[in-house]
């Protein structure tokens, strides 16, 4: 299954959950394709013209910033890995200038699990550019040989628009935080035309503001082995649901999967994890939350989801334990018992 398919179906999922109640007023649903996946804008009992209107701008707003912070088609943000990789003073628009602060920030909170510059590893997968995986190895020399370069943010120096780096290895590639930087911006949109009820989803991962009429919003979490939702989570006022899993790209060699979340301390897909859920108040924190959340597994994700300031979290590992904190625990609910398969943790605030 590709990671496209799997994200539709995803998307599907929590639709099908909105829309499986009656609705005294309408729901307003454009969508399009940007940042490789489908993008579901819902409006709740907003006027047809202001809907279409608002839409519009958010589908553009869309392409504009899917085109600058594309790392592998011509644009601003490849021809900046370019001039880092030859060593040379790049620079990058000034509107693009904001994400990649925020990328800096969320990967020293999150001591860089989550790694904005480590798109030559994630080339050396053969994940980049939304294409299908290579669906073979790399070569294990050359992920050694990225790895004793270490490209962290630590590399980068940042003097206005000018941004320097003295590791030939940096290669910026933002899909970690895209999408979650992008619904942040309009649900700004939204709220500046007077919209307060709303979803923008972005391949299953979305905010949502305000409520369905007298109703919250309810949100489906995929199972990550099986056919399905394994939970739901109802949202009244503004947060965004993220989900990092193992099974939305990946190939399989000798009946081992190897998906596209890279830990960035060996080179290799993060092994212990098979999906991560986070809710947070802004889309840009949840989505890196959830990498690296991810990467840190098990054993780690609570130190790493405290730094972030993340409230909200269940890891399920590939032994199906759920993992997950208290206050998560409050706001989730199951669709089958997992009594058994429960891991409670101390609080995270």
């Amino acid at each position: 299954m590709t990671g496209k398919l799997s994200r539709l179906a995803c998307l599907l999922l929590i639709l099908g959950i909105i829309g499986c109640e009656p609705q005294k007023h309408p729901v307003h649903h454009d969508q399009f394709f940007a940042f490789g996946t489908l993008i579901d804008v819902s409006l709740y009992d907003v006027e047809q013209p202001l809907a279409e209107s608002v839409c519009r701008q958010i589908e553009q707003d869309f392409m504009a910033m899917h085109a600058s912070w594309h790392a592998w088609q011509p644009g601003p943000l490849a021809s900046l890995n370019r001039d880092l990789s030859d060593l040379e003073a790049g620079s990058i628009e000034s509107s693009t200038l904001p994400l990649l602060m925020e990328a800096h920030r969320l990967s020293r909170l999150s001591s860089g699990l989550f790694n904005p510059v480590m798109g030559n590893l994630i080339a050396l997968w053969g994940f980049h550019d939304n294409a299908l995986p290579l669906g073979t190895l790399p070569d294990s020399a050359a992920i050694s040989e990225f790895i004793a370069q270490a490209p962290s943010i630590n590399d980068i120096k940042i003097d206005g628009t000018r941004i320097t780096s003295k590791n030939p290895s940096i290669a910026y590639d933002l899909g970690g935080i895209a999408k979650g930087y992008a619904i942040d911006r309009a649900i700004d949109r939204l709220r500046e035309a007077g919209i307060h009820n709303a979803i923008v989803n972005a391949g299953g991962d979305l905010r949502a503001i305000g409520q369905h009429g007298e109703r919250p919003w309810r949100i489906g979490i995929r199972h990550p082995r099986e056919n399905g939702i394994l939970a739901s989570i109802e949202i009244s006022g503004d947060d965004s649901v993220f989900t990092s899993g193992d099974y939305e790209r990946y190939f399989e060699v000798d009946g081992k999967r190897y998906h596209h979340i890279i830990d960035p301390r060996t080179g290799y897909p993060a092994m212990e994890t098979t999906s991560v859920t986070v809710i947070h108040d802004n889309a840009v924190t949840a989505d890196a939350a959830a990498t690296a959340l991810f990467i840190a597994g098990p054993d780690q994700w609570w130190s790493i989801a405290k730094s972030m300031g993340i409230r909200y979290v269940m890891l399920i590992d590939t032994h199906g334990t759920i993992h997950i904190n208290p206050a998560m625990q409050s706001r989730i609910h199951f669709e089958s018992a997992v009594n058994a398969n429960l891991s409670l943790s101390a609080p995270l605030q």
